[in-house]
């Protein structure tokens, strides 16, 4: 790969920023949009503070607003996602226009600010019409996201060409089905074993309706991947890593790229493949898309009720932490990226990586959020040095754009390089912006 002698980026970098759509749209019962099975868990009381996505950062109607503050940014891309239950209400059969016209809006708007819009098919909020008829915890799943991917294809295939079937399969299909952590809230073995293999039956699906829709597309898959260590590097702890280290970072790629699942989990989920579905899983790609943040430590979980044996265990008392105390280890991203490259082979896109806190506008109606600052620019530095080791990655987004609905933690914790007032709307540039503004300009020679 070239690389731009002047600024020491690969050539044509590219440089974005990453949201999804239960988290920042709103509008949640306007145009014809019906509900998620986020929205549902919301209604059940199951989110920090009572918070739901009902308004969020009322994107829908202020996404103009928010595509002129990308401009201002000075990104190349911009990772969005389709809501579903938006475009179709019912997960399937009648097609809400009003629904696909905003994204016609949204896509246009992106363009008219030469920013390239880069779609994602799924993050998270499926229909709640499809999980009352089971969900993905049946085959008929794998029919509805193929038609789902069809619809999107045909409408959009002529602006957009860059493409990803899911978001985090690991994290929905794990949280939701084994751990109750997220939407919809099952804790069931063989359910969680149908979902993994229905999910990527349903990406391998999607990825030759685009193939055969959108000529010249560009298509890959995001994947959350970070080491999984031991807690306390104990020895009793080591099969729970092992274990999670299957279902965190191999349960998806590794079928969908080698043609294969893990050892541990192909065992159990063996009573749900059928002939031909490896082939069906197993499709060509064009890129590998990263979700990275640090790495998780496990340890046995000691509940009898456990739906695996393993839970999340705490990081070395004298690691560095986020404010949300979530770990903060560059050198295990350089190390992700350089293994991706090898084990995949694969260009690599960074399609989320940022920092959490407790940002507040000050004062001087500032938001100087420096811890982000130094996170980014520790990461940033780490994937120059991957990049520099052989590392073939093509492109980062931040997570994320604008503070936004953070799932089960609700509007506590800000991701954003924008500050959002939620009860006002007000947009805040923070410290960060001007960072990463100041960073892409570099790359591109301004």
């Amino acid at each position: 790969m070239s690389h731009d002698t002047t600024t020491g980026w690969p050539k044509d970098f590219v440089w974005g920023v990453s949201t999804s759509s239960y988290q920042i749209e709103g509008a949640a019962q306007e145009d014809g949009r019906a509900p998620s099975i986020w929205d549902t868990r919301c209604r059940l009381g199951k989110i920090a503070n009572g918070d739901s996505g009902d308004v969020a950062c009322d994107h829908y109607h202020r996404y103009r607003e928010d595509v002129a503050l990308m401009k201002e940014l000075g990104i190349d891309a911009y990772r969005f996602s389709v809501a579903w239950p938006r475009v179709l209400p019912k997960g399937k059969g009648a097609v809400n226009f009003k629904g696909l016209e905003f994204y016609d809006r949204l896509i246009d708007e992106l363009l008219a600010n030469d920013i390239e819009p880069w779609l994602c098919l799924y993050h998270w909020d499926l229909p709640q019409a499809l999980h009352d008829i089971g969900g993905w915890a049946v085959r008929d799943s794998v029919g509805w996201f193929e038609d789902y991917a069809t619809l999107l294809a045909r409408r959009y295939g002529d602006r957009v060409k860059k493409w990803i079937t899911f978001n985090e399969f690991s994290v929905f299909t794990l949280f939701g089905y084994a751990i109750d952590w997220s939407a919809p809230g099952i804790t069931d073995r063989d359910t969680h074993l149908k979902a993994i293999h229905h999910v990527n039956l349903a990406h391998g699906a999607a990825v030759d309706v685009i193939r055969a829709h959108v000529p010249g597309a560009v298509i890959g898959a995001v994947h959350n991947r970070q080491a999984v260590w031991p807690e306390h590097g104990k020895e009793e702890n080591k099969h729970a890593a092992a274990l999670l280290d299957e279902h965190w970072n191999r349960a998806f790629p590794d079928p969908q790229l080698l043609g294969y699942y893990p050892p541990m989990l192909g065992q159990a989920i063996e009573p749900y493949v059928q002939a031909g579905d490896m082939a069906r899983i197993c499709r060509p790609l064009d890129f590998f898309g990263l979700n990275h943040y640090g790495p998780i430590f496990a340890k046995v979980d000691d509940n009898p009720n456990s739906t695996w044996g393993f839970a999340w265990g705490e990081a070395p008392a004298d690691a560095d932490k986020s404010e949300l105390g979530w770990a903060i280890f560059p050198d295990a991203f350089r190390d992700e990226l350089i293994d991706l490259t090898h084990r995949y082979k694969l260009p690599i896109y960074v399609t989320e990586n940022g920092c959490g806190g407790g940002d507040t506008v000050d004062e001087n109606g500032q938001v100087i959020d420096n811890h982000r600052v130094t996170y980014l620019k520790r990461y940033t530095a780490s994937m120059h040095e991957a990049i520099e080791k052989g590392a073939d990655v093509r492109g980062y987004f931040v997570w994320s754009l604008l503070d936004n609905f953070e799932w089960g933690s609700g509007y506590g914790p800000r991701f954003g390089l924008v500050h959002v007032d939620y009860e006002t709307q007000k947009r805040t540039k923070k410290a960060s912006f001007d960072w990463y503004a100041n960073l892409i300009k570099s790359t591109h020679g301004a």
